[in-house]
């Protein structure tokens, strides 16, 4: 059974979506994709009790990592890149050829790594905001740049860092103060 949920979030509202026992999907709904839950799927708050504790905590800058147990589907490939995404540490940014050759690839690997950033379902959860352009640029993002720039300024990467992180957390910790529904 697929159990899905939406919660608030300082990143706008957010799609949870998984079994009784794993997060399958993180889904931001705020953008002009809004993900529309399957009609098998079941509304249900409770399995989701734990990811909507963490995402908080990670929101108020508690927590650096996730402990959740997941269960994204996609190719063997798509899974190694996420996996390689966990292993990005919070608060620093990888580009796109930095992580091919991580995972060694060469020649247009950084392309193939693309591609599977894009399609990563766990956002936030598995850190594809973390991954940027080589230049340094923040390119492609399916909640959209605004929101990877805030993620990075939370985290207080260097890339914003110092234009935004300071705003970016009162930001975080005054939408957060004045909800009605807690994360």
């Amino acid at each position: 059974m697929t159990y899905w949920h939406e919660i608030d979030s300082p990143v706008g509202p957010l799609l949870l979506a998984g079994t009784a026992q794993a997060l399958s999907r993180v889904h931001f709904q705020a953008g002009p994709h809004r993900l529309r839950p399957a009609n098998d799927w079941q509304h249900a708050a409770a399995p989701f009790a734990q990811v909507q504790a963490q995402l908080l905590e990670y929101f108020c800058g508690a927590r650096r990592t996730f402990e959740l147990p997941l269960a994204p589907i996609g190719t063997p490939f798509q899974l190694s890149v996420w996996q390689a995404l966990v292993a990005i540490p919070y608060g620093e940014t990888l580009s796109y050829a930095g992580l091919a050759q991580r995972l060694g690839l060469s020649g247009r690997g950084a392309r193939a790594v693309g591609l599977a950033n894009g399609a990563n379902p766990l956002p936030i959860v598995v850190p594809c905001h973390r991954i940027i352009g080589a230049d340094g640029s923040l390119t492609g993002f399916g909640g959209g740049l605004p929101i990877k720039r805030s993620l990075l300024a939370l985290e207080g990467a260097a890339c914003v860092a110092d234009l935004f992180a300071a705003e970016e957390r009162a930001g975080f910790a005054a939408r957060l103060s004045v909800r009605e529904r807690p994360l």
